[in-house]
């Protein structure tokens, strides 16, 4: 039979910091691109065209789309949050909740956009891409 493991208060109020601090991590960073959305939104397209990961016949329509990602980002619940970026949360050790979150809609949803013709590179180099211009705003 196994051991029942019932953690002391000491652990349990230890976790429950840990918990509290990855919260209120994610809450300001997504409070922070609230109020930086026009920035984060051409920096990303622009650096995205740049780098050739994104073929498209028009950039402002991009640029557009993904200024309305990190919106939707802004008004999401965490469910629809943790929906959106399940499938993509191993492709870095600690993510920021900002970049992977644009990585997945880029992934996921303007892949088939009418303007994107093509999406080129790995996951990883995309969600790079990204980040790179997510910390640069958002610090």
């Amino acid at each position: 039979m196994g051991k029942v493991f019932r953690p002391s208060n000491r652990e349990s109020s230890i976790l429950s910091k840990i918990e509290s601090s990855k919260e209120h991590a994610r809450r300001r960073t997504i409070s922070l691109a609230r109020d930086h959305v026009d920035t984060l939104g051409n920096a990303i397209s622009m650096k995205l065209v740049e780098n050739q990961l994104v073929e498209t016949t028009n950039k402002n329509s991009l640029e557009e789309q993904i200024v309305k990602c990190i919106e939707g980002l802004c008004r999401a619940d965490d469910f629809d949050i943790d929906y959106m970026i399940a499938p993509y949360r191993q492709l870095v050790q600690h993510p920021n909740i900002v970049s992977l979150y644009v990585t997945a809609y880029l992934l996921e949803k303007l892949i088939n956009h009418k303007s994107v013709v093509d999406i080129y590179g790995s996951d990883s180099e995309i969600y790079g891409c990204i980040h790179q211009q997510v910390i640069k705003i958002l610090p």
